[in-house]
């Protein structure tokens, strides 16, 4: 708790006034969190401090919200273009990223609890930079975007958090995830200077070879890279109890046609949805258990004992063979660098409507890095 504020004052986050009238004071409160590496062991106690941001008013406090996010397909893409590049990914965390944003609202927010001033209790904090919590805090990293795009490197147009920059007989590739910066280069000098002017300009943490991000573990060989989400697998199945369960080696029955089940016994929706949540992010490294997941997902609604049934059939074939949570995505080195894409159809599969599901998916090269299951609009 005491480097978290001491890093404030380093960054020179805010000052300590008189409680303003008729102003709005945003409360804050404490979060900690044990901070854990691939393997699930912990690495670092944290405490952070954050703006309630409930307690803002639009308008006043705030006016826009929207931030860029990286997309999986643009890790996945990276990932495959370092394999062909012969590049190696590094990974660099920016401390307190928010804090290097400048507010352009009048904001105020309450003394840290059990940090407050002895002398003068009732101040408060007028902000400078934007705070963890505040909803326009996501915009305020664009201080971190505006520093590499005067050191060169392009944002895309598609990706907002992807930089890029060409130089002779090489590239440098940097994406952005809040405060994760992953980042790589064919020429060593370049990736020198990058760490060298990043470590400059901010407070960096954490460098070293990329092994996790994004929820993803992440792998680098000689030959390829290997992604996987091994521990948010064996998280999943403990977390649903299915542990001691029987396990599975389809994630659906050939057989299986599920429908609206409208005579069928109701469930908790609840943890029907937290079941579908957690197996939609679980693709991001499974593709085999796309088709399954969407389809499940479409009875979120009013979900039945057949539907859950069949959901944790689907959390059941993590455990298909010893290691089978070991399951994802190869990346080799060698191998070509064309963009193919495939496409399948399950033609009036849906028993409810009639309507057909389409599959694809895309592969640069022989890397897999884009798929998706959807059923189809009307005409």
């Amino acid at each position: 708790m005491q480097l978290e504020l001491e890093q404030f004052e380093r960054n020179n986050v805010w000052d300590l006034v008189p409680r303003p009238e008729n102003s709005n004071v945003i409360g804050t409160k404490w979060i900690f969190k044990n901070e854990t590496d691939e393997l699930g062991n912990i690495t670092r106690n944290k405490a952070r401090l954050v703006a309630q941001w409930y307690t803002q008013v639009e308008g006043v406090d705030f006016d826009e919200t929207f931030a860029p996010v990286a997309r999986l397909e643009s890790i996945r893409l990276i990932l495959a273009f370092a394999c062909v590049l012969k590049i190696k990914l590094f990974q660099m965390d920016v401390k307190s990223a928010f804090l290097n944003g400048f507010l352009n609202e009048e904001v105020f927010v309450e003394q840290p609890k059990g940090f407050e001033n002895p002398h003068i209790p009732n101040h408060v904090y007028k902000l400078k930079k934007a705070l963890y919590g505040l909803k326009q805090a996501p915009r305020k990293y664009e201080r971190l975007t505006t520093f590499l795009c005067n050191k060169g490197l392009k944002r895309e147009s598609v990706d907002k958090t992807l930089f890029i920059q060409k130089f002779k007989n090489g590239i440098t590739i940097a994406q952005i995830y809040v405060d994760d910066i992953v980042f790589g280069s064919t020429s060593k000098q370049k990736l020198d200077e990058f760490v060298g002017y990043m470590s400059s300009e901010f407070e960096m943490s954490m460098v070293g070879e990329l092994n996790y991000f994004f929820g993803l573990q992440v792998k680098q060989f000689d030959k390829g890279i290997f992604i996987t989400q091994n521990k948010y697998a064996k998280n999943l199945i403990k977390r649903f109890g299915l542990d001691n369960k029987k396990h599975m080696k389809t994630p659906m029955g050939t057989n299986d046609k599920l429908s609206k089940d409208e005579n069928g016994t109701p469930i908790d929706p609840t943890l029907y949805r937290s079941m579908i949540g957690s197996l939609l992010y679980l693709t991001a490294s499974r593709p085999d258990i796309s088709y399954s997941v969407c389809f499940c997902a479409r009875y979120q609604s009013c979900p039945k004992e057949s539907h859950l049934k069949a959901v944790k059939r689907i959390i059941r074939i993590l455990r298909y063979l010893k290691g089978c949570q070991e399951v994802g995505l190869w990346y080799p080195k060698d191998g070509g660098f064309k963009l193919v894409g495939y496409s399948d159809s399950h033609y009036v599969g849906c028993r409810a409507d009639r309507k057909s599901t389409s599959n694809t998916c895309q592969m640069l090269g022989n890397r897999l890095v884009s798929w998706f299951s959807k059923k189809k609009k009307p005409q």
